[in-house]
């Protein structure tokens, strides 16, 4: 699950515009109302495992060349925690796809170790392979899995060992009414109660995975995230931003939830506001440190159109643990 990197030399983070402006633009665009419309019928809910992780292993198959994407060069100007820390460090990518996120990070540094998971073999074998072309080095830092993260729960080596203790782990409940309030219940994982906490990864990153996803299953995901993670560690966040131009160019009739869209080949696609962003992270536990809308102006090499993106990025923590003991 990934996004398509469009344009060569991208500035990934800054503001060419203001979205206030996209907003007001586009709320007085009568063509446009029907995104911003309540959506009233039945959400789209496709069948666990099934649907939605099919039509990527589909999508994988179709770009198994893997051109399809390019290498997020960006990715550490954007989360330059990655490399500024001095000590050996663990990421766990979630939604690898190929690998685009994968490569950047391993060249960084030659003591960072990274697992990586998808839904799709093919895009996993892909990514292993162009891990090996890049540097036969990088194999012995690169550890793939195949696992549904939208709805299975990470495998128990991956977690704190306080995670491990504490089976079943807890389910979060986020959902959102016809307008895209908020509606929500949670439960915190016992290490967040913990004294003391041991095992887990530096960082996770889910770049361009989250909107890829039902938004029933966001919740979930978002919480499993903060089980592998040790305390103080940090979740990397980009995606698709409400109003991007792909949104506005998606007509009514793919419209399969509010602020959610399906693709041609059955591929989703969801469109972030910085309150639902907000309050999926905080609502399981995290601590906000960055939050906002980057907004770019691109332009088509070959046509010359200029084209108006919105993503979100966001840096969010697990909190350091407090003395607090774990109640029995």
């Amino acid at each position: 699950m990934a996004e398509v990197e469009e344009e060569k030399g991208v500035q990934y983070f800054s503001r060419d515009f203001e979205w206030e402006r996209l907003r007001d633009e586009v709320e007085r665009d009568p063509l446009s109302s029907y995104h911003l419309s309540p959506f009233t019928t039945a959400p789209f809910s496709p069948s666990p495992g099934v649907a939605d992780a099919d039509a990527w292993r589909s999508f994988h198959r179709c770009h198994s060349t893997g051109k399809f994407f390019k290498e997020r060069r960006y990715i550490l100007k954007e989360f330059p925690e990655l490399i500024v820390c001095d000590a050996s460090i663990s990421v766990l990518e979630v939604g690898c796809g190929n690998g685009s996120t994968v490569l950047p990070i391993l060249r960084s540094k030659q003591d960072i170790i990274i697992y990586a998971c998808d839904c799709s073999q093919k895009a996993l074998d892909k990514a292993g392979e162009m891990v090996t072309t890049a540097d036969l080095t990088f194999r012995d830092r690169f550890y793939p899995f195949l696992h549904d993260f939208s709805i299975d729960k990470f495998p128990d080596w991956l977690l704190c060992t306080v995670c491990q203790r504490s089976s079943p782990r807890k389910n979060f409940i986020f959902t959102q009414d016809a307008n895209g309030q908020c509606l929500i219940g949670s439960n915190k994982p016992a290490c967040l109660e913990a004294e003391c906490c041991s095992g887990g990864l530096d960082f996770v990153t889910l770049i361009f995975t989250l909107s890829a996803i039902p938004f029933q299953r966001m919740s979930f995901v978002v919480a499993e995230c903060m089980t592998v993670l040790k305390p103080g560690g940090l979740l990397l966040f980009r995606d698709y931003g409400l109003f991007d131009m792909t949104m506005l160019r998606f007509p009514s009739e793919q419209r399969v939830g509010f602020r959610e869209y399906i693709r041609l080949d059955g591929t989703l696609s969801y469109f972030f506001s910085l309150d639902i962003v907000r309050n999926l992270f905080l609502g399981a536990g995290f601590i906000e440190l960055e939050l906002e809308y980057c907004c770019v102006i691109s332009v088509n090499q070959r046509s010359g159109k200029k084209m108006q993106r919105v993503w979100v990025h966001g840096k969010f923590q697990r909190p350091i643990l407090s003395t607090t003991s774990l109640s029995s």
